[in-house]
């Protein structure tokens, strides 16, 4: 079991901070999905009902898929249902103490990330060489607050739409307001 539980929040955002358009990705990052894939396996993932219904298979195997909606009779067949952050996210963190999951993963989307930012340790951001079009972006982070290491880079090209780099980003510690 991991000494510490870890809120993390995985995301891809263009060089205009848009992460979506018309209820999709305005990308195809192959390379990208893959390591969301890897990183996430095993861990509950939190995620809003418009990202929910995005996915192209549902539920996401091998996590525990949480759905965040108003509509607190909302029905997600394979996944658990929460109409309020704080109930998903301790159950989140059941979840993952119970599973001995490392980390507990918001998927997104913008509201649910902008709930999630006062509890997030760690962020996995795919930084995509490109400004595309969209109606969905990411919260607006404070530089101060997050260190930043490249993870992985990868070019445009078999299957991926777009040049981007993988960055991990560390709370600093005295940005970290544990909830």
């Amino acid at each position: 079991m991991p000494d510490q539980l870890n809120v993390c929040l995985i995301a891809a955002r263009g060089r205009n901070n848009v992460i979506g358009n018309e209820g999709d990705l305005p990308w195809r990052l192959k390379d990208d999905l893959a390591f969301f894939k890897k990183v996430t396996m095993g861990c509950p993932i939190l995620m809003g009902r418009k990202t929910w219904e995005s996915l192209p298979f549902r539920p996401l195997k091998g996590r525990e898929n949480i759905v965040m909606t108003r509509d607190w009779t909302y029905n997600a067949p394979g996944a658990r249902v929460y109409s309020s952050f704080p109930a998903a996210i301790n159950a989140a963190r059941a979840i993952a103490t119970r599973q001995g999951a490392g980390c507990v993963f918001v998927i997104g989307g913008a509201t649910i990330y902008d709930l999630a930012l006062p509890y997030v340790d760690t962020i996995y951001m795919t930084e995509v060489d490109a400004s595309p079009e969209g109606d969905v972006f990411f919260p607006q982070l404070a530089p101060d607050e997050w260190k930043t290491e490249t993870m992985a880079s990868h070019e445009a090209g078999d299957g991926n739409d777009h040049r981007f780099s993988i960055v991990k980003m560390q709370r600093e510690p005295a940005f970290v307001t544990r909830r």
